[in-house]
């Protein structure tokens, strides 16, 4: 797999969206990994979990691009023809489809989800579009339920503060990357903002950062 550049990744997805988001790379320090989805209009999005179809409507809103910068995203992560991509949290697959184009015909995309409704909804977008290298998982709420050694890159957008025993995923993240993969995380900033879920379910950059090298990750950005 080619190298990657991280610190362009870095300076470009931090240039797009700095005033919302956090932005944290990191590779695993022995056969090598790293690591960014959630999100809606403003912070009511994360009061509509209890109603699927309102929640749906609200990740699929075109308005949630004025701050999720979905093309700005993808052009930092530069993804590549034949990589397998875990899309974390992926929801009504705002992220995952766009991620399937990148990575073609001859990659592959797990939209990794805890709702039946969301995976339900992203089966008949993809039934419905004809789009064949997604593959919707049902997961566990702490297991992504993926194969060791399988994934090219974790992407983990504004999802993190959703996982509830967090060292026990990072373990399984370990097991799930390939030698040279990476976890991509992308969220909000710990602070009052006009998107995203309150501050008390924020999880500051610095702290982030540590939790990931207390698990075996090195920062590479």
């Amino acid at each position: 797999m080619r190298a990657c550049h991280p610190e362009r990744l870095l300076r470009a997805v931090a240039r797009e969206i700095r005033r919302h988001a956090l932005i944290v790379v990191a590779s695993l320090l022995l056969p090598t990994p790293a690591f960014p989805q959630a999100a809606a209009a403003p912070q009511e999005m994360h009061h509509r979990h209890g109603d699927p179809m309102a929640y749906i409507a609200s990740l699929d809103d075109p308005a949630r691009d004025a701050y999720q910068k979905p093309d700005e995203v993808l052009k930092a992560l530069a993804l590549r023809p034949g990589e397998v991509v875990a899309d974390i949290g992926a929801g009504s697959g705002y992220f995952a489809l766009r991620f399937a184009r990148a990575v073609g015909e001859t990659g592959r995309v797990y939209a990794v989800d805890v709702s039946p409704d969301m995976v339900r909804h992203l089966n008949r977008r993809l039934r419905d579009t004809g789009i064949r290298n997604v593959v919707p998982i049902l997961s566990d709420p702490n297991d992504p339920l993926l194969p060791d050694a399988s994934i090219d890159r974790f992407v983990i957008v504004d999802t993190w503060h959703h996982i509830e025993d967090q060292p026990k995923y990072l373990g399984l993240l370990k097991r799930m990357l390939k030698p040279g993969g990476q976890v991509v995380h992308i969220d909000f900033q710990k602070r009052e903002l006009p998107v995203g879920p309150p501050p008390g379910m924020k999880i500051a950059r610095e702290d982030l950062v540590k939790q990931m090298q207390g698990s075996g990750f090195a920062l590479v950005g």
